[in-house]
């Protein structure tokens, strides 16, 4: 394997590093949305068997306002782009659970383009042995970039 031909290996080792690192923080971010979105349907859950509650409303930099929820079984859903629509509690939990499905179906793909990736490094790191067992023993010193 040549120089150049090394420099190019870690290149690529590199871009697949980055590429794996991003796919990682893609994955906790599904990941942080679906607990979010469990969250949502239990909370739902809990206002539909207790609809006379205590709770507290963020209103910014930990500070928080006590107050009474007293629903009427109506929920407002943020649906995307800035739009919320008032849906009642089984529509909301059925939206919510359709997300759910995407978002798992999101973590699954990022798993699988993970594991591809892990893969591809772990190749890499054994042609990079290989050349560098290589330069020892041909007593070529490895050239530091």
């Amino acid at each position: 394997m040549s120089q150049e031909q090394a420099e190019q290996l870690m290149q690529q080792m590199q871009m697949l590093e980055t590429y794996f690192a991003d796919l990682s923080q893609r994955e906790n971010t599904f990941l942080g949305v679906f607990r979010e979105a469990t969250a949502a349907i239990e909370s739902i859950k809990s206002l539909s068997k207790n609809p006379e509650s205590d709770t507290l409303v963020p209103i910014g930099l930990g500070t928080y306002v006590p107050t009474k929820i007293s629903s009427d079984s109506k929920i407002i859903l943020n649906i995307g782009a800035g739009v919320a629509v008032e849906k009642d509690f089984p529509s909301a939990i059925n939206y919510l659970e359709e997300r759910i499905k995407e978002i798992e179906i999101a973590i699954q793909d990022t798993a699988a383009k993970k594991q591809d990736a892990a893969q591809r490094l772990e190749q890499g790191k054994a042609q990079v042995n290989q050349l560098m067992q290589a330069m020892q023993q041909s007593g070529q010193p490895p050239k530091s970039g």
